[in-house]
């Protein structure tokens, strides 16, 4: 019988994480978009929620959040930090599950990445690396 791996967090999450963490990312893009949170920095920003990553015991969500144009970044962090007991109040409202998920807050960096990556596949370097294949 093998024992269980240290690195569970590598395997991929289970249909009942990602459908939870989906519930949660529309119940925070619902408070967002409605203004429900009560908050002069979210009242005035756009904010993108992309991704929902939970544990799998479902008691940690981490919400990536973005706000439109990728500006102030840090302040409306911490604005839904702040506000984090009435957010996890009604998204625990909202899934009816035995226990509310904490929830963290971080940037999604994303588009950063990819954009990275497009700056690595156009370099010089690469090109020259597939021409030499061809």
């Amino acid at each position: 019988m093998r024992s269980k791996s240290k690195t569970a967090s590598a395997k991929a999450p289970s249909q009942r994480m990602l459908r939870i963490g989906e519930l949660i990312r529309h119940k925070l893009s619902e408070l967002l978009s409605r203004g429900e949170i009560h908050d002069d920095v979210l009242a005035s920003h756009v904010i993108t929620i992309p991704e929902v990553r939970l544990t799998p015991d479902l008691k940690l969500a981490t919400v990536y959040v973005m706000p439109l144009g990728g500006n102030d970044v840090r302040p409306v962090i911490l604005a839904l930090a702040k506000n984090k007991k009435f957010i996890r109040t009604e998204v625990a409202a909202a899934l009816n599950l035995r226990y509310a998920p904490d929830l963290r807050f971080r940037e999604d960096e994303t588009f950063e990445e990819a954009t990275r990556i497009d700056r690595l596949l156009d370099s010089e370097r690469v090109r020259r690396d597939v021409e030499k294949k061809d």
